[in-house]
This record gives structure tokens, sequence and C-alpha cells, in this order.
């Protein structure tokens, strides 16, 4: 077996390998924040996952060329909150370009002071974040110290996969191909 180069970088790669990406279907959060004035900030996310249970963990990462990027590196607390199907132009809305994407949404405050979004289908409140340097991207890791969940056990996540956004049009029952 042949193992490239690392030196010599590959013209094809990175379309290649944000299309091997887009195959790992994913969930869509908004993550949010406050400036040290208390301006909320919020940009959308596929790249949130959990770390641990015991602590609690979650991270998210942000380009560093990303105009929010300060904001997340600098702040004391920042909430995830999952999108669910029916929000796909809040998540639009926070993957646009510019600073003010809350315009008219008004935020409530977190138990952390940070600002939530309505409606989202769960929210992890984050304190204690850690940056941590990876390629051209921050991974920031959060300690929960508040969580909530959607009340209606029906809702549907919005998803992402293959360049596009997605809803669960099916529900599977895991018992049902474990026994047929």
């Amino acid at each position: 077996m042949r193992i490239p180069d690392s030196r010599t970088p590959d013209p094809v790669l990175p379309r290649r390998l944000r299309a091997a990406f887009g195959r790992f279907a994913t969930g869509v959060a908004v993550v949010t924040a406050a400036t040290p004035d208390g301006t909320p900030v919020g940009m959308t996310v596929n790249s949130f996952t959990s770390v641990s249970l015991d602590p609690p963990l979650v991270l998210f990462c942000v380009g560093r060329r990303s105009r929010l990027h300060p904001v997340f590196a600098e702040a004391e607390a920042f909430a995830v909150n999952v999108l669910r199907e029916g929000q796909l132009a809040l998540c639009r809305r926070f993957a646009s370009p510019g600073f003010d994407r809350f315009d008219t949404i008004e935020p409530r405050e977190g138990s952390t002071g940070v600002p939530l979004l309505p409606s989202a289908l769960a929210v992890f409140e984050c304190v204690e974040p850690q940056t941590v340097p990876a390629g051209d991207h921050d991974v920031i890791i959060g300690r929960v110290a508040a969580l909530e969940t959607a009340p209606d056990d029906h809702a549907e996540p919005l998803v992402f996969f293959g360049g596009g956004y997605r809803f669960l049009s099916t529900e599977f029952q895991w018992w049902s191909a474990w026994h047929s």
C-alpha cells in the first residue's frame, strides 16, 4: 500500500473531502452566545457532538476566518440550539453572512445568560469553554450546565446530508430490524 506524501497537496482533495463529508448525515444546530456588551450572536453549525457524560461535555467547531470566531473563542458561555423540522428559514438566517442575524428574533435568556432560540428541539447551555486549535478551525468544548428538550415527543430534527437539508420521513423501529 502506498501512503500519499503529505507534503504534496492534492488539488482535488478539498472538493472530494467535502463531498465525502457530505455522506455523513448530521443534525443542524445554531450556536448562540453574547458579545461583551450583551449583543446576541449565533451561527448555524453541523459540527456539534457530545463528548462525555461525566462530566457532561459537548463541542462544536468555528472557522478562524469567521467574523464570529472572536466572540465564541472568548465567550464565557454558549448555547447549542438543535433545530427541528420547520426551522429551515432559521437555519439559513444564521448561516448567512453578517453579524446581526437575530434581527427581528427576540431570544430568551437562558439560565447561564446566553441567548436561546425559540422552539428548538433541544438546548444545551454550556459554560467553562475550552478552545482547541484544529487546522483552520477551533474546536470549542463546553460543560453542559443546563438543558431542555422539546415537550413534543414526535418532533423531528432538521438534517443535513449530501449538500442539502432533509427531514426524517419514516420512523425506524430498531427492534423490528433485529426481530425480522
